[in-house]
């Protein structure tokens, strides 16, 4: 258990969020990872005091709209080993939102709405079935880490080089066939980690090795 604004619930076996929890809104951090939950009632949108929640490693094949309402979101917004396969049009409302984990979710589409999440520093879409990542990816100008690995990509759109804040690109394990030019444009890039792709490497790696950038292959 947690004291004051910050409660665990951490692997309690509990199978469904108690009703009390939903008249806590003082709380910033709550964690609710491990516990076999397959929903999610819409009493969470009253936490609006949040700042961190954790709901990885349960059952969860869908988020309400609700959780939209916790606007304030602003640390971290663990998702990871679960069983989503799309997000509520809601989520776009937490544009203060800097960390977001969705690894390990069957996602075969990009959830465009992450797109819309401004303040986002970190993304995690790992270990899930993504095809394909959209032009929209282009409006998180402060994303610096971006972590693609274990998907099902060939390739990623030329708006990535809009991501002018961009320091970490991982796309390890990915059936590449191409990269974008616009990747040797990004003035930031430190690591490039393409280990487990089969892929000819395009001239423009030198230059981006000569400016500094780890490439990893």
């Amino acid at each position: 258990m947690g004291e004051g604004r910050d409660l665990s619930l951490w692997e309690q076996n509990l199978g469904a969020a108690p009703d009390w929890l939903w008249d806590r809104t003082d709380l910033e951090t709550l964690v609710l990872a491990d516990n076999g939950l397959s929903a999610l009632p819409d009493g969470i949108g009253r936490l609006t005091a949040l700042r961190m929640l954790d709901l990885g490693h349960n059952a969860l094949t869908e988020l309400p709209e609700a959780l939209g309402e916790i606007e304030g979101l602003a640390d971290f917004l663990y998702l990871h080993d679960n069983r989503l396969t799309a997000l509520p049009a809601s989520l776009a409302r937490m544009t203060q939102l800097r960390y977001l984990n969705l690894s390990e979710n069957p996602f075969e589409m990009f959830p465009e709405v992450v797109t819309a999440m401004a303040g986002l520093l970190e993304l995690r879409i790992t270990d899930a079935r993504l095809t394909r990542i959209p032009d929209s990816l282009g409006r998180l100008k402060n994303l610096r880490e971006l972590h693609l690995r274990n998907n099902r990509l060939t390739t990623l759109p030329a708006a990535i080089g809009d991501v002018t804040e961009l320091r970490q690109l991982d796309l390890r394990g990915n059936p590449l066939t191409s990269l974008p030019d616009a990747l040797a444009d990004l003035p930031r890039l430190e690591k490039l980690d393409l280990r487990w792709v089969a892929l000819e490497l395009p001239p423009w790696f030198a230059d981006l090795e000569a400016r500094g950038c780890a490439i990893y292959r």
